[in-house]
C-alpha cells in the first residue's frame, strides 16, 4: 500500500498532470454549470487534444471534466431550476424548493457535500475492487472476454427500458460503422466501396463530435430557455451542509451503494442510480411528505448517487479493458492512442499510471469543493448565457477540431452528417449511447472473438464449455428473454 502511494505522488509530482488535474475541474464545474452544455460535451471537444498528451495527464483530464460536471450541474439545479446536466434533475425537486423558501446557500451546501462524499466512496471502491478483479481477469480466455464484451452490450440494451428496440438498431448502426475499413486480420477492406479514404473506417472523433456535440450545438440554437438573472444570487457561506449531511447516515451509504453499483454495471449509467436512491430515502424516510417541498434527504439522495458513478465507471475499463457506458468507451480511445492496454495486464505492466489515477480521482473531489466554496456566487451567473451563443461556439469548436485533427473535409462532412443525425435521435428520444458503444465494443469483441474460435482450432462450442464463458451467455440469454417479454407486453398493452 506505501509503495502504491509513492507511486502514486512521483505521478503526480508531473507538472501536466497536476495542471490537468486543475484544469479538468475547473473546466468541468464551468460547463455542467451551463444548462444545455453538459460533461460529455465538454470531453467531445477535449477529446483530440488528450491524444497528445501524457495517458495519465489526459485521462486525468477527462475525468476531471466528467466528475466535476455533476459538481457544477447542481448550481442551475438550485438556483434556477434547470438542471446544468441531465443527471441533476431530481436534484430540482427538493433543491430549488429550498432555495425559493430562502436557503439557497443551504441547498447547494448539501449538494456539494453529498457529491463529496459520493466521489470519494466510490473512489475507495475502485481502489478496493478493480485490482482483485483485474488478478481474476487474469484467468479469462479470449472466449470469456468476448463473451463478457457481448454482455455489455446485450446490458447497454435492456438498461433503456421501454426502448429497447431502439436501443437494439442503434446497436446494430454502431456495430456495421465499426465494421468499415481494412479489417485487422486479412487486410481485406468492408464496405469501403471503392473509396480510399474509408479504408481507415469511420474516424471516431469525427462520429462522437458530431452525435454529441454538434447535436448538442443544434439543440441549444434552437433552445426557447428563458432566464430570470435575478435567481442566480448567492454567497459564499455554504458550509453548513458539511455537518448537516452527517444527519443523514443511511441515505449517505445507501445513495453511495446505488451509484457504485450502477456505475460499475454497463448501460446503466447515473439517472437510474439516482432514481433508486431517490425513491428508497422517501420510502424510508419520517416524513415522506416533505419530498419535492425541499427535504434535505432529496438532495443527499440525488447528488451522493450521481457522483458516486463516475469512479465506479472505471472499474470494468481498468480491469476488463471494457467500457460500460459512453464516456468511458471515449476514455478508451485515450489508452489505444498511447499503447496502453487497459485490463489484467495494466495493473502489472502501467502501476505507476494506474496509482496516480487513484490518487488523482482521489485528490481531485477537494480541489472541486475548493474551487465550488470559493466561487459559487460567480460561477451561478453562467446559468444566463444565452443559448444560441453556446451553441454557435460549440459549433465552431468542433469544425476546427474534426478538421485539425488529420487535416481532411471529409472528417468534418463526416462529423456534420453524424451531427445531424444525432439531432434527429434527440429529437426523437432515441438514445445515442448503444451506437457510441457498439463502435468502441464492436473491434474488441470480434477481435476477442477470432482469438477464442481460432484457438480452439474452429470449435464453436468453446463458448459453452468454458465455465466462465457459459454463464455470461445464460446471462445474456435471460436478458433479451426478460427484454422481448416486456417488449410484447407493452406491443400487446398499445
Amino acid at each position: 500500500m506505501l509503495e502504491t502511494l509513492q507511486l502514486g505522488f512521483a505521478q503526480l509530482s508531473q507538472t501536466e498532470v497536476l495542471i490537468s488535474l486543475v484544469a479538468g475541474s475547473f473546466l468541468g464545474i464551468v460547463i455542467g454549470a451551463i444548462p444545455g452544455v453538459g460533461p460529455g460535451v465538454g470531453i467531445v471537444l477535449l477529446l483530440p487534444l488528450t491524444y497528445t498528451m501524457d495517458p495519465l495527464a489526459g485521462i486525468t483530464l477527462l475525468m476531471g471534466l466528467y466528475a466535476a460536471g455533476w459538481y457544477g450541474g447542481a448550481i442551475p439545479a438550485i438556483t434556477i431550476n434547470t438542471p446544468g446536466t441531465g443527471v441533476n434533475v431530481l436534484t430540482t425537486y427538493d433543491g430549488h424548493p429550498m432555495a425559493k423558501s430562502g436557503e439557497p446557500q443551504r441547498a447547494l451546501s448539501l449538494a456539494y457535500a453529498s457529491s463529496f462524499f459520493g466521489g470519494i466512496f466510490a473512489v475507495v471502491v475502485l481502489m478496493v475492487a478493480a485490482w482483485p478483479l483485474a488478478s481474476l481477469a487474469k484467468y479469462l480466455t479470449s472466449a470469456d472476454l468476448g463473451m463478457a464484451a457481448l454482455l455489455a452490450m446485450v446490458l447497454v440494451v435492456v438498461a433503456h427500458r421501454g426502448s429497447e428496440l431502439a436501443s437494439f438498431a442503434m446497436l446494430g448502426v454502431g456495430l456495421f460503422v465499426s465494421t468499415i475499413g481494412l479489417e485487422t486480420a486479412y487486410g481485406s477492406p468492408r464496405y469501403t466501396f471503392g473509396s480510399i479514404w474509408m479504408m481507415g473506417g469511420v474516424p471516431l472523433i469525427s462520429m462522437i463530435l458530431g452525435l454529441f456535440a454538434l447535436s448538442q450545438a443544434f439543440t441549444l440554437i434552437f433552445s426557447t430557455r428563458d432566464i430570470d438573472r435575478t435567481d442566480t444570487e448567492v454567497n459564499r457561506k455554504i458550509l453548513g451542509g458539511f455537518l448537516e449531511i452527517l444527519r443523514y447516515p443511511k441515505v449517505l451509504f445507501r445513495s453511495a451503494g446505488f451509484g457504485v453499483g450502477m456505475g460499475v454495471l454497463p448501460g446503466v449509467g447515473e439517472f437510474l442510480a439516482q432514481f433508486f436512491s431517490y425513491t428508497t430515502a422517501r420510502a424510508g424516510s419520517k416524513e415522506p411528505k416533505s419530498f419535492g417541498r425541499g427535504a434535505p434527504e432529496g438532495i443527499i439522495a440525488s447528488e451522493t448517487a450521481n457522483n458516486a458513478v463516475p469512479p465506479a465507471a472505471l472499474v470494468p475499463l481498468l480491469a476488463l479493458g471494457i467500457p460500460g457506458e459512453a464516456f468511458t468507451a471515449m476514455m478508451l480511445t485515450v489508452f489505444i492512442v498511447h499503447g496502453v492496454d487497459p485490463g489484467p495486464t495494466l495493473f502489472d505492466e502501467h502501476r505507476g499510471f494506474v496509482a496516480g489515477l487513484y490518487l488523482s480521482l482521489f485528490i481531485m473531489n477537494f480541489i472541486i469543493v475548493g474551487i465550488l466554496l470559493a466561487g459559487t456566487r460567480w460561477i451561478a451567473k453562467l446559468a444566463t448565457i444565452d443559448d444560441r451563443l453556446l451553441g454557435v461556439i460549440i459549433m465552431c469548436l468542433v469544425m476546427v477540431g474534426t478538421f485539425s485533427r488529420n487535416y481532411r473535409l471529409t472528417d468534418t462532412l463526416i462529423a456534420i452528417a453524424f451531427g445531424v443525425l444525432g439531432f434527429a435521435l434527440r429529437r426523437a428520444n432515441i438514445p445515442m449511447v448503444p451506437l457510441i458503444l457498439g463502435l468502441v465494443l464492436g473491434p474488441i469483441m470480434e477481435r476477442y472473438f477470432r482469438q477464442g474460435i481460432g484457438g480452439a482450432a474452429g470449435d464453436l462450442t468453446i463458448f459453452v464449455t468454458r465455465p466462465v464463458s457459459l454463464v455470461f451467455l445464460i446471462v445474456i440469454i435471460a436478458l433479451l428473454a426478460m427484454a422481448g417479454r416486456n417488449v410484447v407486453r407493452r406491443l400487446r398493452a398499445a
